[in-house]
């Protein structure tokens, strides 16, 4: 009798040993916290990770508040949360390549592929009618188009809101592309609302706009719009010693630099979590894209959660090359229950 209960323990014995691993492994995810930023494609990310991670990775994942500042300050300094869905880097590059070299994070990839965007744009309508608005030489010979709105004699180019870090950037390219010997001066929106407000006006008139914005918006997800090229490539010295720089007295002319977005976590979440941390770093939205979904946000005066709903039924083609083919059915049985 002991002999057949001890061939009966040798034999179960192999599979107990597999089993241990593969018990460890499901719960190794465990508690996962995600940095909920109080920006429209931030919350929509930080969503779609939410899910996917509770759904197809078995994470008890919940969202906390957070902003780039002291999202990223409390990472390095208490550990959490764990992951940090959209964090524009550049703003505490230092504090996070010490982080990354202390090994108390890690760089999961990049949540907006092309970078954030900023450039001087016109309506594509414009190009589509005349290719050579879609340069710097064109706006220049075609200036008494771009007509100010104070002074239809003038030339109008919208520049940034005064009092924000872009307004200097914009003010400094606009004298180095010598745009006021050109017959154009600076239009002050006044606030993002009248940029955006401004552009809107001359969509529905179909009147020629030239101005400074940004991506990803939901304004550049309604609004078609060309950046310009100035000709001159991106100088990204440049741009950070004089083009940005408020002291700067010689700009010169550069493109804008994509800005660093980036999936932040903790080290300890990488290493207990790999496979939900390789998600992370396979996960990434093109600006186009996000545009169209800011814009549907927008539209549909949607939060973060129903967007996500949104996202993960209507783009599949998008979001399941970043997961195996398990967790994508996984994903799928969750949407097909809410």
């Amino acid at each position: 009798m002991i002999m057949l209960i001890l061939r009966r323990m040798a034999f179960l014995l192999p599979f107990s040993i597999l089993l241990v691993p593969q018990a460890m492994a499901a719960g190794a995810c465990g508690k996962v916290t995600i940095a909920d930023m109080n920006w429209s494609s931030a919350t929509l990310i930080a969503n779609v990770d939410r899910f996917i991670l509770a759904k197809g990775y078995g994470c008890e994942a919940e969202l906390v508040p957070g902003d780039t500042m002291p999202t990223g300050t409390s990472m390095i300094e208490k550990g959490e949360p764990d992951i940090a869905p959209e964090l524009w880097s550049n703003s505490l590059k230092e504090a996070i390549d010490k982080g990354v070299s202390e090994k108390r994070l890690r760089i999961a990839g990049k949540s907006l592929t092309d970078g954030g965007e900023e450039g001087f744009w016109v309506p594509k309508y414009m190009v589509d009618k005349d290719p050579s608005l879609a340069t710097i030489a064109g706006i220049k010979a075609n200036a008494k188009m771009f007509k100010h709105p104070e002074d239809p004699t003038k030339s109008g180019f919208y520049t940034c809101p005064a009092g924000w870090n872009c307004q200097i950037s914009a003010g400094h390219l606009f004298k180095a592309l010598n745009l006021a010997g050109d017959g154009f001066e600076l239009v002050d929106p006044g606030s993002g609302a009248g940029l955006s407000g401004a552009i809107a006006k001359a969509f529905a008139r179909q009147e020629p706009w030239f101005g400074y914005y940004w991506a990803p918006t939901s304004v550049l997800g309604k609004y078609k719009m060309v950046k310009v090229d100035f000709g001159s490539g991106v100088n990204k010295q440049e741009f950070l010693d004089c083009t940005s720089n408020a002291d700067c007295e010689s700009p010169k002319v550069t493109m804008y630099p994509p800005s660093q977005v980036e999936t932040v976590t903790t080290e300890s979440f990488a290493k207990r979590a790999p496979g939900a941390f390789a998600y992370l770093g396979q996960r990434g939205f093109k600006n186009a894209q996000m545009n169209e979904l800011l814009a549907w946000m927008e539209d549909n005066q949607a939060d973060g959660a129903v967007a996500m709903a949104y996202f993960l039924k209507n783009y599949e083609s998008t979001w399941t090359p970043w997961v195996s083919t398990e967790v994508a059915g996984k994903v799928r049985k969750a949407l097909a229950n809410m």
